[in-house]
């Protein structure tokens, strides 16, 4: 690992000081150091403020330092590496990229490179996604056509690069976006691999929500002095998130009150409901599906690839109105104008709690996040609240919501038998497994000549004579 010189340290101190002023003023994105093109673009977009993370960010990537950015989800991290790398850019004749992001999941990777489409429309810039779960060869020869920024999910970008589809040594660039989640889902060695094939000159910028051990060391092996820039970092409520929660006694009590709240709330226009498990969704969906005739979709990692995108796509544009996830998309689903976030389950880790909200209230906007919770669902709740340092609202159940009665396999009480401890008798007053055969039943293998047998029937021997002539 290289060292910055004792004056470049001093810069980035500058810096940080001058970042710690910067954070409490209001500035717009013309008052930042854009070009003509990506500030048409941001217009197109509707964008007209940094968020906090965006204003930090910023300067740091433009004075070629690295970056350990500490910041959840729904604060705006995409477009804050994005503008300052979009930037930096610079036209070259080259097939090769010459910015590699790396993301966690497949969502991602197709949300960043449509995040770059947009923020690049009024420039030559050529962006190429490529993923697990789908055919190689296609894009390996995709691939191959060159681009300037490619955005991969770990496993394939390995793959691919082995196979020849393109040159890491052009990379000038690195994003590891999500990082945190990446190392949860097992992508530790091809994340390292991806790392040692890249050239040492390079600017690093790393994402995570959570500052873990594991995240700390990549750091401390394959970046220069990053710059630490936190915003919003996991166990802060995304403020503006009104938060509450009913308590409920069973399973089919919350399927009534979801359906109660989706059937009385008009302003539940865009509604993400993030349950446990993948069967629990397509069960939630089959249900919903009949009370909401066309209105429901559902999305988890056993759903081939083409579906999950249509259903990203359906509930993005409006022809769904909520959609049932897992926790696949707690981070791979940046969807504008989510009006509620209804946690059907709380999950048992308090900082995909945390994720999971933060599809709401997204860019500073506001949003709304409910927790249906059983009397078992306490404790990871009481560890929620902790995290964030604040408390959940409960609310009384509504009246007209039925109280179910009808408990599912799961909720049944268990009967537990006692087992009864048999003493087994001890080896010494253990007999031989069988007894002793009578007299009459023993045998004995005997051979008796034809002699002995003659004598024994006539009394006396017999004995063959030859034929008489």
């Amino acid at each position: 690992m290289q060292n910055y010189t004792k004056a470049t340290q001093v810069h980035l101190r500058r810096l940080s000081s001058y970042l710690w002023r910067l954070s409490f003023c209001n500035m717009t994105f013309e008052e930042l150091n854009l070009t003509k093109p990506i500030l048409n673009a941001l217009t197109d977009l509707g964008f007209t403020k940094p968020t906090t993370i965006q204003e930090k960010v910023f300067s740091v990537v433009m004075s070629g330092a690295d970056v350990c950015g500490i910041a959840q989800t729904g604060t705006g991290k995409t477009i804050a590496y994005l503008l300052p790398l979009l930037r930096l850019w610079e036209f070259k004749k080259v097939k090769d990229p010459q910015v590699l992001i790396l993301v966690p999941t497949r969502e991602l990777v197709a949300q960043v490179v449509e995040t770059i489409n947009k923020l690049s429309a009024y420039t030559s810039l050529v962006v190429k996604g490529v993923y697990g779960g789908t055919n190689m060869n296609t894009q390996k020869a995709e691939v191959e056509q060159g681009m300037d920024v490619l955005v991969a999910t770990p496993g394939r970008l390995f793959d691919l690069a082995m196979a020849g589809a393109f040159k890491l040594k052009t990379i000038k660039k690195l994003v590891v976006d999500e990082v945190d989640e990446m190392l949860n889902l097992g992508f530790r060695p091809q994340l390292k691999n991806i790392l040692e094939l890249l050239p040492e000159r390079r600017q690093n910028l790393m994402f995570s929500a959570t500052l873990t051990d594991e995240v700390e060391q990549l750091i401390d092996t394959y970046f220069n002095a990053p710059v630490k820039i936190e915003a919003a970092p996991a166990g802060t409520p995304v403020e503006g998130i009104v938060q509450t929660g009913y308590h409920v006694p069973n399973f089919h009590t919350k399927i009534n009150l979801l359906s109660w709240l989706l059937s009385t709330d008009a302003s539940m226009s865009k509604v993400l409901v993030f349950v446990a498990t993948k069967k629990l969704a397509d069960e939630i969906f089959e249900i919903l599906s009949v009370k909401f005739p066309g209105e429901a979709g559902v999305i988890h990692s056993n759903k081939e690839q083409n579906y999950r995108f249509n259903a990203v796509k359906n509930f993005e544009n409006g022809a769904v109105r909520f959609l049932i996830a897992t926790d696949l998309i707690a981070r791979g689903i940046d969807v504008a104008e989510v009006s509620h976030v209804i946690n059907f389950d709380v999950p048992g880790i308090p900082e995909n709690y945390i994720h999971r909200i933060g599809r709401t209230g997204r860019a500073d906007k506001k949003g709304i996040a409910i927790s249906l919770i059983t009397e078992k669902e306490e404790v990871p709740l009481n560890s929620i609240e902790a995290l964030m340092k604040l408390k959940v609202e409960i609310k009384d159940l509504p009246p007209t919501v039925e109280v179910s009665t009808v408990l599912t396999d799961d909720e049944m009480p268990k009967t537990f038998v006692r087992e009864v401890e048999v003493k087994l008798p001890s080896r010494e007053d253990v007999g031989p497994s069988f007894h002793e055969k009578s007299a009459k039943n023993q045998k004995v293998n005997k051979k008796t000549s034809r002699r002995d047998q003659m004598k024994k029937k006539y009394g006396k021997p017999i004995t063959r004579r030859g034929k008489r002539g």
